[in-house]
């Protein structure tokens, strides 16, 4: 593995860290984040809007310059709702 990649991953890795840490701490992040996840999904440019609203009205901050981890945050809340969609 590159000198390169292994930075990217341990930065990722390290933002990861500070997301579990605020979501630990705070519950009612991850609730939120889901509402408004279902209120914008299906929009145009739904991921742009939810990052917005989660950075408004949560203690997370996705920045409009989005890094992998912003990005996997994102990607793993479209999963869980594709998985509650697959339920009903």
């Amino acid at each position: 593995m590159s000198t390169s990649s292994e930075s990217r991953q341990a930065k990722m890795i390290d933002e990861l860290r500070v997301f579990i840490k605020k979501v630990l701490s705070d519950p009612t992040i991850a609730v939120k984040s889901m509402e408004i996840a279902r209120k914008h999904r299906g929009e145009p440019n739904a991921e742009e809007i939810i990052a917005r609203e989660i950075s408004a009205n949560t203690t997370i901050r996705i920045p409009e310059n989005w890094s992998e981890a912003d990005r996997m945050f994102l990607d793993i809340i479209h999963d869980v709702l594709d998985d509650e969609e697959a339920l009903y």
